[in-house]
């Protein structure tokens, strides 16, 4: 007779590689440690990236998506009763989250899940608790669990943001600049509006932020800082990339949509906190973000299919509650920063659910208001290139169905083209941004990600309602955009990279949006 939780089977897409670093000595087997356990919704979510099904769809409150998809008490009670068995203890119990977070101890980890975790310390320093291979859960649990995070800390996202001295940038413009070359809808400032902001590190001097705004004339937006599992507003002694990423982030979003609040919420960098970070955006009953801004990614890894299927879910989890989220599609080119010689996209970009924000290299004359020419944002290796390309691990969704999205040069299949937009990302032609007390240009996709949430926010103030996902939408209103033709992404060297055409490519996406006609094309 099988005693419980003693029939095991491996947790599907748990696999993880081997960390790169050292391993070190000294884990602390009583050392007590919160993973985060994803389970299934109440009920499968909507496929609103079906054109037919998101036309008639309406989003719901936070608390209706709650009781509709929520986790079942069923499937809480399961989880619970394996906890107990284990000797764990229960933190938190979130089913709108679809999360149950636990404590114990490190052996207690390794038991239960059947893994073996240690000490490793990559090349910068920084030392982090890793595992290697595939994560077992009991039978009990099977299909309850999507994921298992928390057990492995080793950082994985990038802030994608690109910073060069002055004397490097050939021009740079203010996001009041760009917004009013990029056509943003005049006599709206967000108002009503709130944009959430997720960073993994760094921080914001208030100093920096109020005398930003006071140099352009305008108020300083509204700010808060949300902590999310033990994260902070963490402004460096030293200025650091992350904090550029902080203040580029709410110095571009805030400038378009003057009006909007904005929410920041602080995490630290490994796949537990981020997921943890974006569905506590998605589920602030308190700020209520209607648009949010992620400018950290990652390359996708195929070989870890639980984090994304679980991560994604909360994507379409914001869909279903009309919140449109913003994803910065990387600054390393086709290769992502990956140096296997294969092209990859950047995640949380390449999710379906998500606005990919991809970059060019603009030159303009703000006295005059012209756009003089506009390409793909390429500077090399060194100096960046905007990310882009075809998912590995989602399919090609409906909306997209039409784009003419090439199938991957890694598998031969088609799947989620990566960005849907663009806008100025090249350093050289960047963001004049207040950082540290110093101005300096500042670029990166990073940039892209919060001046569309700006213009979502100015669009939901105009049109008095949440525009929602929007991609569906974009995908049959191409004349609002400004088709990017000129340029390529290349940084693998191979020729397996991705050239600018007319439509949508895998460097710019549809274009650099009109943000005049977008507006009457959801008016319509």
């Amino acid at each position: 007779m099988n005693t419980p939780y003693s029939r095991r089977l491996i947790l599907p897409g748990s696999r993880k590689p081997v960390p790169s670093g050292d391993l070190q000595p000294g884990i602390k087997k009583d050392d007590l440690v919160d993973i985060t356990l994803k389970l299934r919704p109440g009920r499968p979510l909507p496929d609103l990236t079906d054109p037919a099904v998101h036309r008639v769809f309406s989003p719901l409150s936070r608390e209706a998506f709650s009781e509709r998809y929520g986790t079942s008490q069923a499937d809480i009670d399961q989880v619970e009763a394996f906890a107990k068995h284990e000797g764990f203890t229960v933190v938190r119990v979130e089913p709108h989250k679809r999360a149950v977070v636990i404590r114990g101890t490190v052996a207690q980890l390794e038991q239960a899940f059947q893994v073996s975790l240690n000490l490793y310390k990559d090349a910068q320093g920084c030392v982090f608790r890793g595992r290697s291979g595939d994560v077992s859960i009991p039978t009990e649990l099977d299909g309850i669990v999507r994921g298992v995070f928390g057990l492995d800390n080793r950082p994985w996202a990038t802030p994608k943001i690109k910073r060069v001295a002055r004397a490097q940038a050939n021009v740079s413009y203010s996001p009041v600049d760009i917004a009013r070359l990029y056509n943003f809808p005049d006599g709206v400032t967000g108002e009503g509006q709130c944009i959430g902001i997720i960073e993994l590190g760094g921080g914001y001097q208030t100093s920096d932020i109020d005398t930003f705004y006071k140099n352009l004339g305008l108020s300083a937006p509204t700010l808060v800082a949300v902590p999310v599992d033990g994260g902070k507003n963490n402004f460096g002694s030293t200025v650091s990339d992350e904090d550029g990423e902080v203040t580029l982030d709410i110095e571009v979003a805030g400038t378009v949509a003057p009006a909007a609040k904005i929410a920041v919420y602080f995490a630290g960098n490994t796949t537990q906190a981020f997921q943890d970070a974006v569905s506590t955006a998605i589920h602030d009953t308190v700020n209520k973000p209607s648009v949010i801004s992620i400018s950290w990614g990652g390359p996708e890894d195929t070989s870890y299919g639980s984090y994304y299927t679980s991560f994604d879910e909360e994507f379409q989890a914001a869909a279903t509650m009309g919140i449109t989220v913003c994803a910065a599609s990387g600054d390393s080119g086709s290769s992502d920063g990956a140096d296997d010689g294969k092209v990859h996209v950047d995640y949380p970009a390449s999710s379906a659910y998500v606005l990919g924000c991809g970059g060019t290299t603009l030159r303009a004359n703000v006295q005059t208001d012209t756009i003089n020419s506009e390409v793909t944002w390429n500077g090399g290796s060194n100096d960046g290139a905007t990310g882009g390309g075809v998912s590995d691990l989602f399919a090609l969704p409906t909306y997209q169905d039409g784009a003419g999205v090439p199938a991957s040069p890694n598998t031969g299949k088609t799947g989620r083209g990566v960005p849907d937009v663009a806008g100025d990302a090249d350093p050289a032609t960047g963001y004049n941004i207040l950082l540290g007390g110093q101005t300096e240009p500042i670029g990166g996709t990073s940039a892209v990600a919060p001046l569309m949430a700006g213009l979502v926010a100015r669009l939901n103030d105009a049109l008095g309602k949440p525009v929602g996902f929007l991609n569906p939408v974009l995908y049959t209103n191409a004349a609002a955009f400004r088709d990017i033709t000129q340029g390529n992404n290349d940084t693998v060297g191979n020729g397996s990279s991705y050239v600018a055409g007319t439509g949508w490519d895998a460097c710019t996406g549809l274009g650099v949006p009109d943000g005049g006609k977008l507006l009457d094309a959801l008016r319509g």
